[in-house]
């Protein structure tokens, strides 16, 4: 029964510390699920390399994080990986029978190294490595039955072994420790374990962590608290946090670099204790994390605390100039002012005025008779004036005083030279309250003026300017008594706006919506841009124009998309600083035009969103450099799979290999902390690209040609001072390569020059068709000058023919005649000499006739008649003698038997007998006649 009560008392005093810490005010913790990084629930380890990427070991292998992406290096054999520790440029890690270390390849991708297997360590069974120190040039991988002892510059190791269980190891300055149980702690010294604290505390309960503790050691037990080891002697450390040690179980701890310690717990998440072991503040899965078991913690290069645990990673950002309080109960409401007034911080939100101790991790407790909307808080003249949808209120601690009740309040001003009196913005117009004695009292509305006054600021003593976001800015002029309205002009000067206001800072008139912010010019009697304050809103940035001003650091606050800008005066110039707290509406989680901060102490801020309130701390604005990586590039194929590339050698890709994927990253992990990324292409996108938050681009169907890709990053108004840069080309198709543009240049001049040839021939051509055109012209018109001429000539030829023909024939005839007559004379001479006294008359006769000159005188007449007729029938019948020509020349003349026969001197018949064997020797058939053939020829 008695232990029954205890657990039922642990549990009741654990919910009242879970109550009284859901009250704090908490860092930023950024929640990473599976379904992020994408691997399983439970996380074992974390480490962090040189360029800031983290790594957890994970039940499905090594997840590794650049600020923007997870990736997943599955584990060896598929078993669950529970240690990782990045030495140098190696991640080690350790697994189940398994050990070694990862290294990136030249396209920043990690591959995987089994020391385990390479130096052929004797195998246990079922043996897991939790744990991985490394000091000096040695790693030491720590299972739950030993030590092995890595020396990374000969490759050789060694082994320390434990007879019983080996919790953990420990690494407390250049010392190495480790707990046996029931032994007690040991020390390697020279690769051997020395004994050196054997109290029986240490060997019954599991040590967590062991840290130096001012030359002592300070040992962190499981469910016992600290223990100092100061002369051989445990003894309790003695801090305030002991009661509250030692109702957790610590799985796990962490010495931060400003000396504080983080302790892990099962089931009631992290505890921050300050360096001299207080409570700093206790955050679980009530008030921020995704789980209270915490496997491992780790604090990176920004003092971020990683939290691996058994379902999800957190990220606690213990360094952010924010600190976040949560009313997750919905107890508080949306804040729609704040004030810190007689060390108590008072919050006025649509739920009335809640207040509690500056500076306290108390609940905030409510102030009875202010339930409702809470406008405004204004602290005038030692007097807090709650401005409320009833009316105005004077605040005393806890207690809340109706000055009057009206139709609602906006807020409280003061007018200048009237200590006793304040003017009050309300929903019906303007108001006057009065101070009399210690007493404030409802005096007067200002008659003639009856729109709802949120924003009025008093110019002079009768001068008020208002501004209603659905009207228009108003300027009133009203009597010395505040008694009623004079004059009532529309400014028209500037337009209205929704989510605009109106105030004072810096004795100028401020009036801010979405054209800018604008000054009051009273001798122009109008409202003048004012350029440097509109800077805020620069990039289009605007969401609000509520302005407001922190009188106890004349800072002037606006707010913008990307974040809250601060405006003060400058410090060696009369140029106004602006400061921007980077802070993106999107987490800020507040209402557009009811923004509103509030001076708490020297430079911390609070601001009330719809959720709670964000305290800001301006000390802890640190200019970081930020530091953009291009992590993977890669191409991608037709068929749309990423092939890595190396980014140490500059890319040369075919014409097909022209898509092209950069990712990039800030190893940023601050929760409100977000990067944007801009990026250029030269050679085709020569200009910087717009601002995103996209880490990652993709450049499709790139034409070929030389690129040189530029990334660059900024978190907030800090650009990054590197550009990564990746050059690359893309080959010229085929079609356009050197060696098929030196063929198209052949080609061309080819056929160039049988163009050129084909022109020039076909010119050529056509000029030689004209002249032969012309030739045969000029050839017609000699050939018709020469038919003229020669028909002039055949007629003459003719004419001469003729005459020959003529002169031949007659010629033949006298021949003819002359033959006849002679024959005729032989004959008569035969008949009359009878004693042959005349037979040399006759020899004459005889040799006339048969005168060969004759003959001659008929060739040559024929030969001119009938030229080379003679030697055409020599030429076919060369059989024939010179009498049977004689006889051809006769026929040729169409002479008859008669006719010959005194040419030939002989008689006719004779005639015929030599025309008979002329045609035998010219084998002619026997129908054909003889003169026609041989005048035929």
């Amino acid at each position: 029964m008695s232990h029954f009560n205890f657990r039922v008392l642990k549990v009741f005093i654990l919910l009242l510390l879970h109550m009284s810490m859901s009250a704090q005010e908490l860092p930023p913790v950024q929640i990473f699920g599976t379904d992020q990084y994408n691997a399983d629930n439970q996380n074992w380890s974390v480490s962090q390399s040189q360029d800031n990427h983290v790594f957890i070991a994970n039940n499905k292998g090594l997840l590794e994080f650049n600020g923007e992406s997870w990736v997943l290096y599955p584990s060896p054999d598929e078993t669950i990986m529970r240690a990782v520790n990045v030495i140098d440029d190696l991640v080690f890690t350790g697994s189940y029978m398994e050990f070694g270390f990862w290294k990136r390849d030249d396209f920043s991708v990690l591959n995987y190294t089994s020391l385990y297997k390479e130096l052929d360590i004797p195998i246990v069974e079922d043996e897991q490595f939790w744990n991985i120190l490394n000091l000096d040039n040695f790693v030491l991988f720590q299972s739950l039955d030993r030590i092995i002892i890595y020396n990374r510059n000969d490759a050789t190791f060694k082994i320390v072994t434990s007879k019983n269980t080996l919790t953990k190891i420990f690494k407390v300055e250049n010392a190495i420790y480790f707990q046996s149980i029931q032994e007690g702690i040991f020390k390697i010294e020279n690769g051997k374990a020395q004994l050196v604290i054997d109290s029986e505390l240490v060997k019954t309960n599991v040590v967590v962590n062991m840290f130096d503790q001012d030359g002592e050691l300070l040992v962190l037990t499981q469910n016992d608290g600290f223990y100092i080891y100061s002369e051989n002697i445990l003894k309790k450390w003695n801090i305030a946090s002991n009661e509250l040690l030692s109702q957790v179980s610590v799985y796990n701890s962490i010495r931060l670099k400003d000396n504080s310690l983080a302790l892990g717990t099962i089931s009631n998440g992290v505890i921050y204790l300050k360096p001299n072991g207080d409570l700093s503040y206790h955050i679980n899965q009530s008030n921020g994390l995704s789980n209270n078991t915490i496997l491992a913690l780790f604090e990176d290069k920004d003092q971020n605390i990683w939290l691996a645990l058994d379902n999800g990673i957190n990220c606690v950002n213990t360094n952010s100039l924010f600190r976040i309080y949560s009313d997750r109960a919905g107890t508080i409401g949306t804040v729609y002012s704040s004030l810190v007034f007689n060390n108590y911080l008072y919050l006025g939100t649509n739920q009335g005025l809640f207040y509690k101790t500056e500076n306290s991790n108390d609940e905030f407790k409510f102030v009875k008779g202010t339930q409702g909307q809470v406008w405004s808080l204004t602290k005038l003249n030692g007097t807090l004036f709650c401005a409320h949808n009833t009316g105005t209120y004077i605040i005393s601690n806890d207690t809340a005083q109706l000055v009057e009740r009206t139709y609602g309040t906006w807020g409280i001003k003061s007018i200048p030279n009237q200590d006793n009196l304040v003017l009050q913005g309300s929903y019906n117009g303007l108001n006057i309250l009065e101070r009399i004695g210690e007493e404030w009292t409802f005096r007067n509305k200002i008659e003639g003026f009856n729109i709802s006054s949120r924003y009025a600021e008093i110019l002079d003593e009768n001068i008020i300017f208002v501004s209603h976001e659905y009207k228009g800015v108003f300027k009133i002029k009203v009597n010395a008594q505040f008694s009623e309205v004079i004059s009532v002009a529309k400014e028209s000067s500037v337009d209205k706006g929704i989510h605009s206001s109106l105030l004072k800072f810096d004795d100028q008139l401020l009036y801010n919506y979405k054209d800018g912010v604008f000054k009051y010019d009273i001798a122009a009697q109008a409202f003048e841009r004012d350029s440097l304050y509109s800077e805020v809103f620069r990039d289009q940035t605007y969401t609000s124009g509520k302005l407001m001003v922190t009188p106890e650091t004349s800072k002037l606050w606006c707010f913008s998309k990307e974040g809250i800008n601060y405006i003060e005066s400058g410090a060696l110039s009369a140029r106004p600083n602006i400061e921007t707290i980077t802070l993106p509406k999107s987490i800020r989680n507040s209402m557009d035009g009811f923004e509103n901060i509030s001076h708490i102490d020297r430079e911390t801020y609070l601001f009330g969103s719809s959720s709670g309130y964000i305290v800001i701390d301006l000390n802890k604005i640190i200019k970081k450099e930020v530091k953009v990586l291009i992590n993977t590039i890669a191409r991608q194929t037709i068929n749309n799979d990423h092939i890595p590339i190396s980014k140490t050698e500059a890319g040369k890709f075919g014409n097909e290999e022209n898509t092209i994927s950069f990712t990039f990253s800030v190893a940023e992990f601050q929760k409100y902390l977000e990067a944007e990324y801009q990026y250029q292409l030269e050679g085709s996108y020569d200009d910087w690209s717009m601002w995103s938050t996209s880490s990652s681009e993709l450049f499709k169907n790139l034409s070929y040609g030389d690129y040189t890709f530029k990334v660059r990053a900024r978190i907030g108004d800090d650009i990054s001072k590197n550009i990564e840069t990746y050059s690359f080309s893309i080959a010229k198709p085929w079609y356009l390569t050197t060696i098929m543009i030196i063929i198209y240049v052949l080609a061309f001049i080819i056929i160039v020059l049988v163009t050129h040839t084909f022109y020039r021939r076909y010119y050529k051509r056509q000029r030689e068709s004209l002249l032969e055109t012309n030739k045969r012209e000029l050839e017609l018109k000699a050939l018709e000058s020469d038919q003229q001429l020669m028909q002039v000539k055949n007629e003459k030829l003719q004419q001469d023919i003729e005459n020959k023909n003529r002169e031949l024939a007659i010629s033949t005839m006298s021949l003819i005649k002359k033959n006849e007559f002679l024959n005729s004379i032989k004959e008569e001479l035969k008949n009359v000499n009878q004693n042959n006294e005349l037979k040399p008359v006759i020899k004459i006769i005889d040799k006339n006739l048969n005168n060969t000159d004759d003959w001659k005188f008929f060739q040559e007449a024929f030969n001119n008649a009938d030229k080379d007729f003679l030697k055409k029938v020599k030429a076919k019948h060369p059989m024939l003698t010179p009498n049977d020509l004689r006889l051809c020349a006769y026929l040729r003349l169409n002479l008859s038997s008669k006719e010959i026969a005194p040419l030939l001197n002989i008689s006719s018949r004779s005639v015929e007998v030599k025309r008979y064997r002329l045609r035998k020797k010219m084998e002619l058939p026997h129908e054909s006649s003889l003169t026609n053939y041989i005048l035929e020829i």
